[in-house]
This record gives structure tokens, C-alpha cells and sequence, in this order.
């Protein structure tokens, strides 16, 4: 009875990999509905990133909502965690990461999520004192002339990005990490079925 419910836990977690990629498009599509925003180009991207942790912590500050403010901070929430929660690697400095364009999606969400902030009154000076900081250090780094497949697309809150899995294998970076993880699993769902007591013997004897 176990050993059923350890591999049919394992399956349901492959599953739940899985369905989020069949389950949305890579690219955002026309969409009649939502709010769209501009994306920002590669060297915003990179300048954003180092803001993320004061844009939103100022979001959470936020006495009065509104639906747009609603519809960015969801949607930023969203594909923070399809993109894998920033983890996979060079998923915001490479281009060709299979999680770049999802890291413009959700990065570029909260950079309109800040330029909103500065029209709601229990934010706007703080908001606009932040929005300042990062336009200084974008036109320092020269962010805006940093540019790449995806700093000209837009996104839309009704259309979620999700990363390119087909291309997991063809980037170095997240191979590794995805087979480390596949290994990873298998060692794990292995010692799941393998009854704790015969494991210390095991592991006693050898």
C-alpha cells in the first residue's frame, strides 16, 4: 500500500510538471480581454530584476486597489511561478534560456505594476521616488540599447507565457539542472518505496 501511494504521489508531481506546459501557449496570442503592457527589453531586464524585492514589497504597502492593480500583481504572482520562481539558471541574463521569455513576462508585469503605483495616492511619491532610482540606473547601464528577441513583444494578463520546454535539452544551463532534478526524483521516489527498515539495514551492511 505504500509502495502505491509513493509512486502514485511521484506521477501526480510528474503530472503537475507537465500540465502547465499543454495547458498554455509559449508565446502570448491577441487576446480581447485582460490588460496588455509593453515589454522590457533585455538590459531593463536585467536592471529590474535587482528592484523586484522593493517593487513588490511597496505593492504589499498598497491601502486602495484597484482592478488594474489587481490584474498586474496576479498576473506577475502567475508567471513568477511558471517561470519557475527565478530559479532556473540564466533565466534572466541568457537569451537563449527556455525561461527568458516567461522572466520578460512576469518582470515586465511589474515594472507597469510600479509605473500604476504612481497614480494611486497612498503610494505615488514612493512609487515615483522608485520609479526614478531605476530609470537612473537604466540609462547608467545603458539598459534601453541592451535589446533582444523578446524586448518588443507585448504581453497581455489574459495570456500566460510559460517556458520553452522543448528546449530544456538544447541549453546547457537547464539540462544540467533538469537532470539533476529528474535524478534527484528517481533517488527520491526510490527511497519512498523502499521500506524505511530495510533501508538501515542496507545502509548499515554497506
Amino acid at each position: 500500500m505504500h509502495r502505491m501511494r509513493a509512486a502514485a504521489t511521484f506521477l501526480l508531481l510528474l503530472l503537475a510538471f507537465a500540465c502547465p506546459a499543454a495547458a498554455h501557449s509559449n508565446r502570448p496570442v491577441a487576446s480581447g480581454s485582460g490588460l496588455g503592457f509593453p515589454s522590457a527589453s533585455h538590459g531593463e531586464l536585467l536592471v529590474l530584476s535587482a528592484y523586484r524585492a522593493e517593487i513588490l514589497a511597496l505593492a504589499r504597502s498598497v491601502v486602495e486597489t484597484d482592478p488594474d492593480f489587481r490584474r498586474l500583481m496576479n498576473y506577475a504572482a502567475i508567471e513568477f511561478s511558471y517561470c519557475g520562481w527565478g530559479l532556473a539558471p540564466g533565466a534572466i541574463s541568457d537569451e537563449s534560456s527556455p525561461f527568458n521569455e516567461c522572466s520578460h513576462a512576469y518582470l515586465s508585469a511589474e515594472r507597469a505594476l510600479l509605473l500604476h503605483m504612481r497614480g494611486m495616492p497612498s503610494v505615488a511619491d514612493r512609487a515615483g521616488e522608485l520609479a526614478s532610482r531605476i530609470d537612473a540606473d537604466m540609462v547608467q547601464h545603458g539598459a534601453s540599447l541592451i535589446g533582444c528577441v523578446y524586448s518588443g513583444e507585448g504581453f497581455n494578463t489574459a495570456d500566460f507565457v510559460t517556458p520553452h520546454w522543448e528546449n530544456i535539452w538544447t541549453h546547457a544551463p537547464s539540462a544540467v539542472t533538469a537532470g539533476a532534478a529528474i535524478v534527484f526524483g528517481v533517488v527520491l521516489s526510490a527511497a519512498c518505496l523502499v521500506p524505511w527498515p530495510v533501508m538501515r539495514r542496507r545502509m548499515k551492511s554497506s
